[in-house]
């Protein structure tokens, strides 16, 4: 048993031996049922009725002549013993029960004191015991202490940021040999701000600085900090860093500190605001504790752009470190982390799958590999293979599938059509991605895909390639006309995403000949400038080149249709046989061949070709959306 339930039972107990005495001390005098009053009592002995009392101070307790019990309460008589004696009544008394000075104070404050005793219990529940967590403790620290008995977690456990532990390692040998920097004059910055997209790793670097220095570590969010009672994000602050300052030197970790450090003055609450004033409290407990106090703040954000400018300034988060997604070379370093954890099969290549996942962060990657697990234990397999990371990586770019859905013939024609027009114009397109899978099985919100991956990690993009991506995506609705005579709502996806490349090249980036390299989109509101910003007569001009893209482009892309249809009806009729085709059989269509049978799926019945060759990368998906009731 915990101490809880200890304390749980010792006040049942007790107020269970309370409620005894109690009722003891009420049921003491009615043991006996026959009661009598002074008058009658005293009747009944001249009467010859009584035979024996007791007396007990006031209280006495008799036998009839005919032997029944009986109790009677007598005032102060001092001719009660004699009337008895005349009357021929066996008189006893008990002598005066001799309590103790400690006994009788005792029993007259025992109530009180149980009272007494039962209001600090209370209090103390509603403080929260000795953990604080009780509406009296609101400014105790919510920090999580991680000591370095139980944090274990290491440089060798982070892969994918080499940069950002480089830039980080010397702050490790700041706290493993502060002495080093000191007598240089030198100071270790007061903070560290980790910025980068979410799941690259920053939590686990901090996490990593600690155990490798070998101090205790505190982790808390920025928004435990905040409560609905004023003052108590400020307080908290306080106590946490009085708490640091015991056991330094250590590592604070604040994760999504941008939940109290954003832009000061940007609320409603004016300077009263609690968040506010928990901000202002964080600014002075980092630029107020003593230098080489050897307390480093770490904080972790990826909204470094809403930030206080006063948490940047040097003396407080004077370093920025950035965690970015990693390279074809981090993303097989996390991989190979990763995969320690789970039998793999001697297919397995680290090296093929990274090259196939740009864009991904460490914890897109992890979520890749227990997806691949996950499947090979579906199928009962003793090892982790090639084709469960396959199979897992459809699952997480496209979705899973739904092979319960059934669709009619027609539905599955045009499907099928639709999505052989995207992959003809992207094979036939120079600088398009390759495509990778194309599929008419139906995968999350979508009825078919098509799946184009880049051959190498891409950080800019251009004009030409964009343009491109704006053939591919009328692809689909022409081919419906060209091939179904038909127009369905499937289109409605591509439209937009067109719509939208076509508008930022034009408002955005300056690709436009006509409008020039002038800006006319507003990226604070994230859409078109409205009329306040740009005359009404630039509206017009922008919005006739974005059409003057859209339809050149829309050109283009029937154009190659009309000139391939042999490819696309080839194309679609092996969608419809195989529902799914791969990157060797769409080479096979486009050379004219006749197209391979799928490979065959190990550890599932094979389906229709869902299972692709080659190592493919960040995908271009272009789904055809389920038609909207």
């Amino acid at each position: 048993m915990n101490n809880n339930t200890l304390k749980t039972i010792a006040i049942w107990i007790a107020a269970g031996l309370v409620m005894m005495s109690i009722f003891n001390q009420f049921s003491g005098s009615s043991r006996f049922e026959n009661k009598l009053v002074y008058s009658q009592f005293m009747a009944e002995v001249k009467a010859g009725n009584i035979a024996k009392v007791e007396i007990d101070e006031h209280n006495l307790t008799g036998t009839t002549a005919d032997g029944k019990k009986f109790t009677t309460y007598a005032p102060t008589d001092p001719w009660l013993v004699s009337d008895l004696l005349k009357n021929n009544v066996t008189v006893d008394a008990k002598p005066k029960a001799q309590q103790s000075f400690l006994m009788s104070i005792f029993i007259s404050w025992f109530p009180m004191i149980l009272l007494v005793g039962v209001w600090i219990f209370f209090m103390k529940q509603m403080q929260g015991g000795s953990k604080g967590g009780g509406p009296f403790s609101f400014g105790k620290s919510k920090a999580k202490q991680l000591d370095k008995t139980n944090n274990k977690t290491t440089f060798a456990d982070v892969a994918g940021c080499d940069e950002a532990k480089e830039e980080v390692a010397e702050i490790v040998d700041f706290l493993r040999e502060p002495s080093k920097f000191h007598k240089l004059g030198g100071k270790i910055p007061r903070g560290v701000l980790m910025v980068g997209p979410p799941g690259t790793g920053k939590t686990l670097l901090a996490r990593a600085i600690a155990g490798e220095a070998q101090v205790p570590f505190y982790t808390i969010s920025g928004s435990d900090f905040v409560e609905m009672f004023v003052g108590v994000g400020a307080a908290r602050v306080r106590d946490m860093f009085e708490q640091a300052k015991k056991n330094s030197p250590c590592i604070i970790f604040i994760d999504e500190i941008d939940a109290v450090g954003r832009h000061r003055g940007a609320g409603t609450g004016g300077g009263n605001d609690e968040r506010e004033q928990t901000l202002n409290q964080l600014l002075v407990e980092l630029d107020g504790f003593e230098p080489n106090s050897g307390v480093i703040v770490i904080a972790a954000t990826n909204r470094a752009d809403v930030l206080d400018k006063a948490l940047l300034r040097p003396g407080r988060f004077d370093r920025q470190v950035t965690v970015s997604l990693p390279d074809i070379k981090g993303r097989e370093e996390i991989l190979i982390v990763h995969m320690r954890k789970i039998p793999m099969d001697v297919d397995v290549k680290a090296d093929i799958i990274a090259r196939g996942t740009p864009g991904f962060s460490g914890a897109d990657l992890a979520n890749l590999v227990n997806e691949a697990a996950l499947f090979a234990a579906r199928f009962s397999k003793n090892n982790v293979d090639m084709e469960d990371f396959e199979q897992a990586k459809d699952k997480i770019y496209m979705g899973p599938e739904r092979k319960s859905m059934i669709m009619r013939e027609e539905e599955r024609r045009n499907t099928a059509y639709h999505e052989s027009g995207h992959a003809v114009v992207a094979k036939l397109l120079p600088t398009a991605d390759p495509v990778h899978k194309v599929t008419i099985m139906p995968r999350g919100w979508a009825l078919g895909l098509t799946w184009q991956l880049p051959e190498f990690d891409r950080f800019s993009n251009f004009k030409d390639k964009m343009l491109e991506e704006i053939s591919i995506l009328f692809g689909g609705r022409i081919a419906e006309e060209v091939f179904m005579k038909q127009m369905s709502t499937g289109a409605a996806n591509d439209f937009e995403r067109a719509t939208k490349i076509a508008r930022d090249m034009v408002t955005r980036y300056g690709m436009s000949d006509k409008l020039g390299t002038m800006v006319y989109a507003d990226d604070n509101q994230e859409s078109f400038m409205s009329s306040k910003s740009i005359s009404e007569a630039t509206q017009q001009k922008v919005d006739a080149e974005i059409k003057s893209i859209l339809d050149q482009q829309y050109l283009i892309a029937r154009k190659l249709i009309e000139k391939n249809k042999k490819k696309i009806e080839a194309m679609a009729k092996a969608l419809l046989e195989y529902e799914t085709i791969d990157s060797d059989q769409i080479n096979d269509i486009m050379a004219g061949k006749k197209v391979r049978p799928p490979k065959p799926s190990r550890g599932t019945s094979p389906p229709k070709g869902n299972k692709s060759g080659g190592s493919g990368i960040a995908p271009t998906v272009i789904p055809q959306p389920a038609a909207k009731k």
